[in-house]
């Protein structure tokens, strides 16, 4: 079974330039995790992924903030009030630029195999360095327990 027998087409995008709260509207409509990030000037060129997560991480601490200054770094109010400034970064900022990718006539065990090593839920598809969609495993467990059964 390849990847373009499971994957999902045409998906959801959001692109560099974009800001983390328009990036996370997306994601919470659609029920999703993440997002492929697109070029700004070209939407079928993969630059990066974000997820749902990485959109979070900008209101808490760092390690070394938290260890030297714990009553300040436990501030949640404080954090809550950065809310807005941070809703305003750029996808760019927290995005993973070059994100692993499989293309479409991969099996997708090789892909699943991928995903488990790095331990990801999705993956972006690209052929010819055009993005194509996203395969889950959960795409990929329909695919092999259900189609095939």
């Amino acid at each position: 079974m390849k990847v373009s027998e499971v994957m999902t087409y045409g998906c959801l995008s959001c692109k560099a330039g974009d800001t983390l709260h328009s990036a996370a509207q997306k994601m919470v409509m659609r029920r999703c995790g993440s997002l492929p990030v697109v070029d700004d000037e070209d939407a079928t060129k993969l630059v990066g992924i974000i997820t749902i997560r990485d959109t979070m991480l900008p209101l808490y601490p760092n390690f070394g903030e938290y260890i030297h200054d714990a009553k300040t770094a436990r501030d949640f109010e404080d954090m809550e009030e950065n809310y807005k400034r941070v809703m305003c970064m750029k996808v760019r900022d927290v995005m993973t630029a070059n994100p692993m990718t499989v293309y479409s006539e991969m099996p997708v065990l090789k892909a699943a195999s991928y995903m488990g090593l790095k331990n990801l839920r999705r993956i972006p598809v690209v052929d010819n360095n055009v993005l194509i969609g996203m395969v889950s495993i959960g795409d990929i467990n329909r695919g092999m327990f259900i189609k095939l059964g």
